[in-house]
């Protein structure tokens, strides 16, 4: 299995290299190395291909030799305690040690461990079809580094990506005949198709995990599908079936530009530019009554933690005034405050043409740019207020899709 293109260094940029970003420190043998230089280190780990690019601006130790009998002796619960704390993507390399550690990702004990560590931390993953065979990398932006996950066992019908949530990521397309929706966990490669919708048409959706309760559910959004709309449906693992709710009171079609913030799904509307705010606990649909700010040529919502929702999009009406704007809702007085603006150097590197396309979307607090034609995408730490880049070869395909992701292995599709 090939790693992604040597040319590309898969790397985060920028001064976002706090505590949460720090740089791997690399290895080539026992000898240590120029801390003036740099080198690309590329590894192929079982089930997944990395490349890391290694800077050694730390003195590098020699390899430790570890007694194999001290280490073959260690208590089960303390074993998978040390093992729920290896980065995700390590494990893969992990169980080719012995059939004990081969089986550890079905083990329920590991598991357990695993679902009481603290997250990995936000990854970005990227989906796209090459000759019609599905493509999916991750990168790890607490590790700065690419990793290839396999994907060819889900079915060869046409899909794309929905999104991710809990360590789930959602897919929906046609197997040829009827839309599908069908949610996986990429680290465990297990996978479930969802039974039809009661209006099975294609839809806009979102999925959404709840840890605690370890299920999952998919909204369906209003949509207008010929001359008649199409009401809200919601899928409930738990039940494993589609309820159906309240249609939506809009006469207008409804734009993909969505989010999940606090028990409620968001919804940008169209002609005219509008708010919409659906509860999952009720069932019904609200009107926001939030102004939109003038001139805004392309908005995407995008979720936060505490409650907060931000609009993120293009602002002006000539490509030499054009500028890219955050805002952040106030629910108190209904109100759009602008709380940062990209710096002019990142928006023209970002969008070198005003009508060239992007996309948006967010995580805690992280705002992840992509353009279609630039091969790189930028992030934005609202909390830090830092900017950053981040390149790669899975950036590159002009089809690719991204979201952000959480890995984890306790994820269950059931």
């Amino acid at each position: 299995m090939s790693v992604c293109g040597s040319r590309n260094s898969s790397q985060l940029g920028g001064s976002a290299s706090g505590s949460r970003n720090t740089s791997p420190v690399g290895r080539t043998g026992s000898r240590n190395t120029s801390p003036c230089k740099q080198k690309v280190v590329k590894t192929k780990p079982r089930g997944l291909d990395e490349e890391t690019v290694a800077t050694f601006s730390k003195a590098v130790h020699p390899d430790v030799q570890m007694e194999d009998n001290i280490w073959a002796m260690l208590p089960e619960d303390l074993l998978n305690e040390i093992l729920a704390r290896v980065p995700p993507f390590m494990i893969f390399r992990l169980r080719s040690v012995c059939k004990r550690w081969n089986s550890i990702l079905q083990d329920g004990s590991f598991l357990k461990f695993h679902s009481q560590v603290p997250s990995h931390g936000p990854c970005l993953l990227t989906f796209w079809k090459n000759s019609n065979t599905p493509q999916c990398s991750v990168f790890s932006l607490p590790l700065k580094t690419w990793y290839r996950i396999p994907f060819t066992y889900l079915p060869p019908w046409a899909f794309w990506l929905v999104g991710s949530s809990g360590g789930l990521v959602c897919f929906s397309g046609f197997d040829g005949y009827d839309f599908r929706t069908l949610v996986c966990n990429p680290l465990t490669q297990t996978w479930r198709m969802l039974p039809s919708m009661h209006c099975n048409q294609q839809r806009q959706l979102i999925m959404v995990v709840d840890r605690k309760d370890k299920s999952f559910k998919v909204i369906a959004t209003c949509d207008i599908y010929g001359d008649k709309s199409l009401p809200t449906e919601v899928y409930d693992s738990k039940m494993n079936s589609w309820s159906v709710h309240q249609i939506m009171p809009a006469v207008n079609l409804c734009s993909s530009k969505m989010a999940f913030c606090d028990s409620r799904l968001y919804l940008e509307t169209l002609s005219p530019l509008g708010l919409m705010m659906y509860r999952l606990d009720t069932g019904s649909w609200e009107h926001i009554p939030a102004k939109f700010p003038r001139s805004l040529l392309d908005g995407y919502l995008v979720a936060g933690t505490q409650k907060r929702l931000f609009l993120v999009g293009r602002i002006g009406l000539y490509s030499t005034l054009q500028s890219m704007r955050i805002w952040e809702l106030d629910h108190s007085k209904v109100l759009w405050v602008e709380i940062s603006r990209m710096p002019p150097k990142y928006f023209r590197a970002l969008l070198r043409l005003s009508a060239e396309r992007f996309e948006c979307f967010g995580q805690d607090n992280l705002i992840c740019f992509t353009s279609w034609n630039q091969g790189k995408g930028l992030l934005y730490d609202v909390d830090k207020k830092v900017w950053s880049w981040i390149v790669g070869c899975a950036l590159q395909s002009y089809n690719s899709q991204v979201c952000f992701y959480e890995p984890r292995f306790d994820a269950s599709v059931y």
